[in-house]
């Protein structure tokens, strides 16, 4: 599954969506309670559970709340809410902790699985008949079985064993699941087999979690990962429990709901009256529960056909969306159909089922998921054209179809046998959309650069803060909070470093060994560190640290040269949270002092002792190294080189990374000493130097000339502080430059003026999607960026005004328009200014015509503004009548873009912070995945001084004691404020 993160590269760079790291009122009355069966079945009813209430579309209807603590909430909404309470009084409940270290084997699993579908307006009668078989003795003196369900999601209509109706005392209902003693069940280690069939009640449309089945605008779809399925029906849901899922029929209205997809193969349909429909779908493979998946809608496609290599099958291909979005598929076609060859031609991977199906859904809590043959992608993920897709958006769509697709082997054939193993299909599988992603740039070094950029800015962050853990964790309250940058993208520099020590072909024979032992299982990430390390004959036993070893080490390096014995001397010193050394391999190549020539190409160092030195010999001068070349290690690296030596290495290293590395490195040190008031004339040399030959380059290779031309993010500075003051770090990032910009600013208008010229010069009005033209558009919007900085006379703010609106109406594609139109937003002053400003974005409104993805952008460039009086903005702006709460994509567009604008958010008067949470508040009653990701902005408290840090803090003192309050926002706020 890929989650909603922050885009790569930065944030900045156009959005579709904020993911990649989010109505009108904002208070809360108290509503009637009402007596209601805290467990809903038919069989055991309790009068003491405490119901709320909601209003929406000028209706009233009684649902549940699904959250922690009691006490009815009466909550307005555009869509209804449906979230059940686990509690039935004012008293909360301490949630559960799991600990990695508790896995037990199940005593009994499911080995096949039959599913019935009734889905009608209203409700959904979901009825399931699982075949049981003994498992393995848990050696806890418990082997009953436990099914689990959510009692706020399912009312249970009936039971039977071996065709025998269960009474109400053969069995238990608990909040969680329900349990069928063991001795009704064949003895654990027989081959015995057992029947249960349940039938349950489930209501999708007041489904606002949007996990389980719930409907989406016209569609009912499903979201079982990770613990989704136990909304549906009662079920072991946990991924070791594999089977096959042999039938699933779903039935619905035939006008309503013409598309009935499931997982697998379509086997059956047909039609049942004049007005209902069915289709039956079967799996062959087996696969846990959270990778089961249906959708019924009325929905419109494109197919095309793959056939795989070297078995010749011939794959079916389809792509839906909503009619109106079905021309905007093709992208998305491409990009399946290069991923499939792209994992033939590098992995030997061959797809294994008749069909592969993906549906686009709008209200979709992640980025897309990989449920096997149909996965359902947000839609921010599939849908472009050029007219409202950004370059970056289109690199995104082919990296998540890539990703889900490489699920099919890595995560689906071979999935996790536990949440805490989540990293192994996760890491890996980003490690292969990364590389996949880098072959179809044609540009390893740009590719390496979007995503060092993405780690260190998020997730350094996360590493240092209290949601800090290890890539394989110990413990979680609930699993949805354990989606992170840790897990997926320092999970993915993890298995990068296995490619590093062992190369490209000892990779791929771990990878195969790999796959012969374990295709159709659920494994360990112990299991993959084997498979690699027996591949090779290699001990891998101090790699296995990484799993285990929670926040970012350290790496400092000293070096110096023997002119005698014509030898180079490296010391590394290493420093974690782990009290053993990690095993860190650390790429060095070294470059002739004077000459600047490479004399000692790429080599990988094992870094392996908390000291360590490296010789190099046969040397006849003195050197500069060029350490952690593409950054082969997810650490940090302490440097006693000197800023000449950066300069020297942005000027001639060999390594594409460590080039622009040396380059940011001098940026950043100009930054912190403007924010010091200690400038340094010399520093400001180097970076004029870089800055001036890197502008000047005559090469096609447009998109590192764009990076190397940038300055280090904010989000990024603030990893290198222990104290932040975003304010003044806003400050002194924008005069540097400023400065730069003045310096070299008739430069940078005619290389503006070039490109323009150049761009325009081609015979086509279609957007162009090559690396080049990709890299022209980047490069020109950077340089327009930095002309836009220019605005502190009004002579000035008339000149950049017009520059960026004669882009933005220039513009044919989305990226150019969405580039001016975020220079324009921070734009203030006369009113010709403000004018073109509110033109701009009156016009982008207008032109969006009601498109979901294009309005999430305008909500973006808003919230991201860089206006005195932008909160007061975006709060205007939540009242608009096309924002919601009730939507992730539209929510994170505005309330997480906000958070994310950081010198207004973290205003000296605490408003940002109080916006915040009370947004938090709001949406938890909603969608608590969504609320305990957007609460994640206030929980670093400590590292914002005294004032701030108290401010942030007492936002989260008021969350914790919300009543009720969701398990997912719980486990955020009590480890923020621990």
């Amino acid at each position: 599954m890929q989650f909603c993160r922050l885009v790569k590269s930065t944030f900045l760079a156009s959005l579709s969506v904020l993911p990649p790291p989010p109505v009108a009122a904002f208070s809360t009355s108290a509503a009637r309670p009402r007596a209601f069966p805290a467990l809903r079945s038919s069989h055991s009813l309790s009068p003491k559970s405490v119901f709320g209430v909601t209003k929406h579309d000028r209706r009233e209807t009684w649902c549940p709340l699904s959250i922690r603590g009691g006490g009815a909430v009466f909550s307005s909404s555009l869509s209804p809410s449906s979230l059940a309470m686990s509690t039935a009084t004012e008293e909360s409940v301490a949630p559960k902790e799991i600990l990695r270290t508790s896995y037990r084997p199940l005593p009994y699993r499911v080995e096949n699985v039959e599913m019935n579908f009734d889905i009608r307006e209203g409700e959904t009668i979901v009825e399931s008949t699982l075949t049981v078989v003994g498992g393995v003795d848990g050696g806890d003196g418990n082997n009953d079985l436990l099914l689990d369900g959510e009692s706020d999601a399912l009312t249970l209509l009936s039971i039977s064993l071996n065709s025998k109706p269960l009474s109400s005392s053969e069995y238990k209902l608990t909040p969680d699941g329900l349990v069928i003693p063991s001795s009704l069940l064949p003895p654990i280690g027989s081959k015995q087999q057992a029947t249960i069939v349940t039938k349950v009640k489930i209501c999708p449309e007041e489904n606002t979690q949007l996990s389980g089945l719930y409907k989406s605008g016209t569609m009912y779809c499903t979201q079982c990962e990770a613990m989704g399925f136990r909304r549906i029906t009662y079920y072991p849901d946990r991924p070791d429990n594999m089977a096959v899922f042999s039938s699933v029929r779903i039935e619905a209205s035939k006008k309503d709901y013409p598309v009935l997809l499931g997982n697998g193969n379509r086997i059956e349909d047909g039609s049942i009256g004049d007005d209902r429909h069915y289709a039956i779908w079967s799996d062959p493979y087996p696969k846990p529960s959270y990778l089961f998946c249906i959708v019924a809608g009325n929905l419109s496609s494109i197919s095309s056909s793959y056939t795989t290599k070297p078995s010749g099958r011939k794959v079916h291909l389809e792509i839906f969306s909503e009619p109106e979005n079905v021309s905007k598929l093709q992208h998305a076609m491409d990009s399946l159909i290069k991923s499939m060859k792209w994992d033939e031609d590098t992995f030997g991977l061959e797809y294994d089922l008749e069909m592969y199906n993906i549906v686009a859904v709008n209200d979709f809590n992640m980025g897309a998921m990989e449920n096997k043959g149909l996965n359902v992608f947000n839609t921010a993920y599939v849908l472009a054209d050029p007219k409202s897709a950004t370059d970056t958006d289109y690199e995104r769509i082919e990296s998540v179809i890539g990703h889900e697709y490489f699920h099919n082997w890595t995560g689906n054939r071979v999935t996790c046998r536990d949440w805490f193993q989540l990293t192994l299909k996760e890491g890996l599988t980003v490690y292969r959309d990364q590389e996949f992603s880098a072959d179809m740039m044609q540009s390893a070094s740009v590719k390496r650069i979007e995503d060092v950029s993405a780690l260190r800015a998020r997730q350094f962050a996360e590493d240092a803060g209290p949601m800090s853990h290890p890539i394989r964790p110990e413990s979680y309250i609930s699993m949805d909070n354990f989606y992170t940058a840790t897990v997926y993208s320092k999970g993915a520099e993890v298995v990068r470093m296995y490619r590093t020590l062992l190369g490209k072909e000892g990779f791929r024979k771990g990878m195969d060994l790999y796959f012969k032992r374990h295709d159709g299982n659920a494994v360990t990430c112990d299991d993959f560190l084997a498979a690699m390390a027996d591949a090779n004959g290699v001990d891998l036993s101090q790699f296995s640290r990484w799993y285990s070893t929670s926040g970012t080490p350290t790496v400092t390096y000293d070096s110096k040269y023997e002119g005698e014995s014509k030898t180079f001397y490296l010391t590394f010193s290493q420093e974690s949270n782990n009290p053993d050394p990690l095993h860190i391999p650390v790429s060095v190549g070294l470059l002739d002092k004077v000459s600047g020539e490479e004399v000692s190409p790429t080599q990988v160092l094992n870094l392996k002792e908390k000291v360590q030195t490296f010789q190099f010999t046969g040397l006849d001068g003195d050197v500069v190294p060029s350490v952690l070349r593409g950054f082969s290690a997810p650490v940090k690296l302490v440097r006693s080189t000197k800023e000449k030596n950066w300069a020297f290495l942005a000027a001639r290293d060999t390594d594409g990374f460590n080039r622009w590395e040396a380059g940011q490195k001098l940026m950043t040190s100009l930054i912190f000493q403007t924010m010091r008031q200690e400038e340094s004339l010399r520093t400001l040399e180097y970076v004029f130097e870089a800055f001036g030959r890197t502008l000047g380059m005559d090469s096609v290779d447009y998109s590192i000339q764009a990076y190397a031309l940038s300055l280090p993010p904010e989000s990024t500075l603030a990893e290198e502080l222990d104290v932040v003051d975003p304010v003044a770090l806003h400050a002194a990032r924008g005069n540097v430059k400023k400065t730069i910009a003045r310096k070299f600013y008739s430069e940078i208008r005619a290389k503006y003026d070039e490109l323009t010229v150049a761009m325009q010069s081609i015979n086509t009005s279609d957007i162009q999607l090559d690396a080049v033209s990709i890299g022209q558009r980047r490069l020109r919007n950077v340089l327009l960026d930095y002309l836009c900085c220019i605005k502190d006379t009004c002579e000035e703010r008339e000149v950049a005004s017009k520059l960026a609106f004669s882009q933005f109406q220039a513009a044919n594609g989305m990226t150019d328009k969405y580039s001016a139109l975020s220079c324009l937003v921070s734009m203030d002053g006369e009113q010709d200014v403000v004018s073109r400003r509110e033109g701009a974005l009156q016009k982008f409104y207008d032109d969006a015509a009601g498109d979901p993805l294009v309005l999430n952008k305008w909500f973006s460039a808003q919230a991201l503004a860089d206006l005195p009086d932008v909160l007061d903005r975006v709060k205007t702006l939540v009242d608009h009548p096309d924002f919601t709460l009730s939507n992730p994509n539209r929510c994170r567009s505005l309330v997480s873009a906000f958070s994310m604008n950081a010198a207004h958010f973290h205003a000296q008067d605490g408003e940002g912070y109080r916006f915040l949470a009370r947004m938090v508040a709001e949406v938890d009653k909603l969608n608590p995945q969504m609320s305990s990701r957007m609460g994640g902005g206030l929980i670093q408290w400590r590292r914002y001084g005294k004032e701030r840090g108290a401010l942030m803090k007492g936002e989260l003192e008021k969350l914790s004691k919300l009543k009720p309050i969701s398990n997912d926002l719980f486990e955020v706020v009590s480890r923020g404020l621990k």
